[in-house]
């Protein structure tokens, strides 16, 4: 083996030999066991989220193929509908052309050359990952297969009443030009303005204080075009007479009635609430509540139109109304109309007062722009049908969330459903299998041909297919059971669905995981005609943030990149990468301090075992995830130190006899039973962290065995036994065999969090451990053993370590240099204490560098010593001539010196009532510990200080 371990060396490597051997597929074996990996979108990068879910669902697939599992993790990704076709489009502006200009047919061709050349990026980076997922089998939602499936699901649902169109309001991007979900709309907090608009009161009514108006307030006052009421609480008594009256609504002159209605706050403003269905979603539930007409006043870019459309509230049109809207505002954008509107009132002394008022701002993720409620026609699902089964089975443990406090907000959002829209107005995606005639009736089919015969129409009738495509969610919520080849019975469908295990983050527990739920209940029956859940157990973590708690975001400038992470990249490159494509460039001067202070030699290449294990030590389940480089500092000296010990391994068993004939004639020590011990109960420990899916327990009980148990205490035992020449060829052949086998069993185990390096050095300790194969990644995985529980060994060996540690805490506390070898005497111990010294004193004077180690029977005296203990056994360490006195003293009288100024300063602070009475009480306790510690400390001192005087 190299010296040194390198990461990078071993790899990209080993992924190769891995795939190209075709290990990532299933196996065969009896029990199936099967993930889907949660797509990502063929745009985008690998984020940390995507880095620490894959290290969560390649260590349980890893885990379970070494089970003897027929695993299957199922690869694919999304073709991201919004954000691809902004991709191309971009592209396209570059050339100086649009989409309209190659029209759709042409448009969609470019988007499938990006696809090829450039969609397989976030692909080549699982792969970086060590992600072992089955590349053979990799679908894209909209190859042939998902898109048959996408069409077949719609059709049914149609036909089984779950699919309808209709007009209703909808998240809209007016960039965009599209229906967008709640997923795609982030809210910004920003500065904005309050501003009280005066509405004048109809045939000369007044308000209880003699007023002609009601104020209403309002962040987005173009909008008041289109309101249809204003609303007050049916209790507020300022305003019950007016209820069924009348206001004139400035600027348009329409009349409109006031309305109770208890969505009303009485103490939000002046208690009075514009009410505007076609632009507002609350607004909407409250017309519909007093059946109110629908007001559209904006087009698809947020300009104002010249003619409002007015609608009921099933989405027909309405003609009973003016539609006319001031001439001034027509064709001009909101903003726009929104000072010609506010200035407009101001003129005519209907505007109140303006306030800062600081506001939640919904933006869409891709566009950037503020999004608008608006009123379209959309396809929607109606979901309450479906979700009652989905919660059913939930609630029946069919299916199991982990942590289990997630079935909380799934059954919130689930109980609470509403209709959801599955339409979107852009070319890419998967194109509604609807069609129109030219009197607008619609026909849903798998195709044209299938439409004309479902409904006899011939050649004559001229149809064309709806422009709209479905939402990405729509085909993501197939994806289970479509990816195995639904709709038809394939075998793998047959073998692998309900699927597993779904790992997941909490922030689309509805807009994924319900919706996958609904959708697998409603269309895939088992063999008696049972709808079938689409996984057993969803797995939900929390949001990865950086080390202060932050979300990461690019706007921040604290997104870390994982390739970063496991390649290393330099300073520069890191601010550039931060830097580029911000939102708002005036931030870039702020990032690069930032970076170039947090990170001021760029980032190590830490490989990927490294960050694979500090995701799993973060898996605790639930909570979001600090990020702390620090930690991945610490694994990837784990990483060297299980390199460091392997070669150890090597050197003492290489061209050795270590029992891989599997002969009786070697002798264990009692450091090789302890061990064997031991390796059963990480073996316990791992497995059953595992199967709760508490990879941070699993991480935790291996690190502690390999570095605190095998590396900082078996190897240093196993010394005084390889290269004692009094020990016997049994005695050595015994530790080379436990040397050995217990490494290879430790790297089976530990091989589902860090697959490479264990792969790497199972390769080289295989043959001498007496294991076969051609990869760990199929190798058995280590099964605890009840009979190779040694409780007297490990008993001895905790005895021994006590002893061991106390000698070397003398060493510390004395100055005394630990390769000076010493006099040690035991005294006050039981007879268990000097059997265990008799049968363990060649392993204490290697270990502890003692010259000699004398038991004190009753009565003989003991030298002056410092003092350390095992249970009531005393272990002396004479200081005479072990240390020079002078040269001691002085050391300890200057620390002394420097801990009572320490103490004087932070007495002073505690006795200044200033500092007591003012300061937080976590910093107040904090000077108290502190001070505690200092007295703790020169007591300490004292103690010595006196006992080397003595001497």
């Amino acid at each position: 083996m190299d010296k040194t371990y390198q990461p990078q060396a071993i790899e990209s490597q080993w992924y190769q030999t891995w795939e190209e051997n075709g290990y990532f597929k299933p196996q065969g074996g009896a029990t199936p066991y099967s993930i889907m990996i949660p797509p990502p979108n063929v745009t985008g990068n690998l984020h940390m989220g995507h880095g620490f879910n894959n290290a969560v669902m390649d260590a349980m697939i890893r885990y379970h193929r070494m089970q003897g599992d027929d695993t299957l993790w199922q690869m694919g990704t999304d073709h991201a509908g919004i954000a691809t076709q902004m991709v191309v489009e971009r592209q396209l502006a570059a050339e100086g052309i649009n989409r309209h200009d190659l029209g759709r047919e042409k448009f969609l061709e470019r988007v499938w050359e990006w696809k090829a050349e450039s969609g397989g990026n976030i692909t080549r980076q699982l792969r970086r990952l060590g992600s072992s997922l089955d590349w053979s089998r990799e679908r894209f939602t909209m190859d042939e297969g998902l898109s048959n499936a996408v069409k077949e699901a719609f059709v049914r649902l149609h036909e089984d009443g779950l699919i309808y169109r209709g007009k209703r309001l909808v998240n809209w991007d007016p960039k965009l030009h599209t229906a967008i979900s709640d997923v795609e709309v982030e809210n910004h907090d920003e500065k904005g303005f309050l501003w009280h608009l005066r509405y004048p009161l109809a045939d000369g009514a007044t308000t209880a204080d003699g007023k002609t108006y009601l104020v209403v307030a309002t962040t987005r006052p173009e909008t008041m075009l289109g309101d249809t009421a204003v609303a007050v609480h049916p209790e507020d008594e300022r305003y019950q007479a007016l209820i069924g009256k009348e206001i004139e609504l400035p600027l348009v002159g329409r009349r409109i009635p006031v309305v109770a209605d208890d969505y009303v706050d009485r103490e939000f403003g002046t208690g009075c609430v514009k009410i505007t269905p076609a632009h507002d979603f609350n607004d909407y539930e409250v017309g519909k509540r007093h059946n109110m007409a629908l007001i559209n006043v904006l087009d698809e870019s947020a300009h104002i139109l010249a003619q409002a459309q007015v609608f009921n509230l099933d989405g027909s049109p309405r003609n009973d109304l003016d539609t006319s809207l001031p001439a001034a505002y027509a064709g001009q954008d909101r903003y726009a109309a929104r000072k010609q509107i506010i200035a407009d009132l101001e003129s005519a002394d209907l505007l109140e007062k303006i306030d800062d008022h600081a506001l939640k701002v919904p933006r869409g993720d891709r566009s950037g722009v503020v999004i608008e409620p608006w009123l379209t026609d959309q396809w929607y699902v109606s979901t309450k049908p479906l979700a009652e089964p989905a919660i059913k089975a939930v609630e029946d443990g069919e299916v199991q969330f982990v942590p289990k406090q997630y079935e909380n907000m799934y059954f919130s959002w689930m109980r609470d459903i509403q209709d959801w829209c599955i339409s979107r107005q852009l070319w890419w995606g998967h194109r509604i299998p609807a069609w129109y005639d030219k009197a607008g009736n619609v026909y849903v089919a798998r195709d044209e041909q299938e439409a004309r015969t479902k409904h006899n129409l011939g050649p004559e009738v001229e149809l064309s297919q709806d422009e709209d495509v479905l939402d990405t969610w729509f085909s993501s919520g197939l994806w289970t059971f479509s990816t195995l080849g639904w709709p038809e019975q394939t075998d793998f469908l047959k073998k692998f669905h309900p699927t597993d295990l779904l790992v997941t983050g909490f922030d689309i527990i509805f807009f994924w995981v319900a919706r996958m739920m609904m959708m697998t209940l409603h269309l895939v029956k088992d063999e008696n005609g049972r709808g079938q859940v689409p996984f057993k157990t969803v797995y939900v973590h929390g949001l990865v943030r950086d080390g202060q708690g932050q979300k990461m975001s690019k706007s921040k400038g604290n997104v870390l990149d994982p390739l970063d992470i496991i390649d290393g990249i330099d300073l520069e490159s890191l601010v550039a990468k931060r830097t580029k494509g911000l939102m708002r460039p005036k931030d870039a001067p702020k990032i690069e301090k930032q970076t170039r202070k947090e990170f001021p030699e760029g980032i190590d290449a830490f490989g990927t075992d490294a960050l694979r294990m500090t995701f799993c030590s973060l898996a605790s389940t639930g909570r979001d995830i600090k990020f702390d480089m620090g930690r991945v500092e610490g694994y990837r000296n784990f990483c060297n130190k299980m390199w460091n010990a392997a070669r150890y391994v090597l050197m003492n068993t290489e061209e050795q006899d270590c029992g891989q004939d599997d002969s009786t004639d070697y002798e264990l020590s009692l450091a090789d039973r302890w061990i064997i011990s031991r390796l059963q109960q990480a073996e316990k420990a791992v497995s059953e962290a595992l199967d709760s899916y508490r990879l941070d327990l699993a991480t935790q009980a291996f690190y502690e065995f390999f570095w605190n148990e095998y590396c900082d205490w078996y190897l240093e035992l196993s010394k005084p036994v390889l290269w004692d020449d009094n020990a016997t060829s049994a005695q050595k052949k015994g530790t080379r065999r436990t040397l050995i086998r217990v490494l290879e069993t430790a790297l089976r185990l530990a091989h589902p969090l860090i697959p490479f390096i264990t792969e790497e050095i199972w390769q080289r300790v295989k043959t001498l451990a007496g294991q076969g194969g051609d990869t760990i990644m199929l190798a058995p995985y280590p099964a605890f053993d009840a009979s190779l529980i040694d409780t007297g060994a490990t008993s001895d060996i905790e005895w021994l370590k006590g002893v061991i540690v106390g000698v070397r805490n003398i060493r510390g506390e004395m100055n005394i240099a630990p390769g000076k070898a010493i006099p040690a005497y035991m005294q006050h111990g039981g007879s268990e204490d000097k059997q265990r010294l008799t049968a363990n004193q060649q392993f204490l004077q290697k270990l502890a560098n003692l010259e000699s180690v004398t038991w004190l029977e009753p009565g003989d005296e003991a030298p002056l010593s410092a003092t350390a203990l095992v249970g009531k056994l005393e272990i002396l360490v004479p200081m005479a001539g072990l240390i020079d006195v002078d040269a001691e003293k002085a050391r300890l009288n200057k620390e002394l010196e420097r801990l009572n100024k320490d103490k004087e300063r932070v007495s002073g602070k505690l006795n200044n009532p200033n500092f007591v009475d003012k300061a937080p009480a976590a910093v107040v306790d904090k000077e108290k510990a502190k001070l505690n510690g200092i007295t703790d400390s020169i007591k300490a001192l004292d103690e010595q200080l006196k006992a080397i005087e003595a001497m």
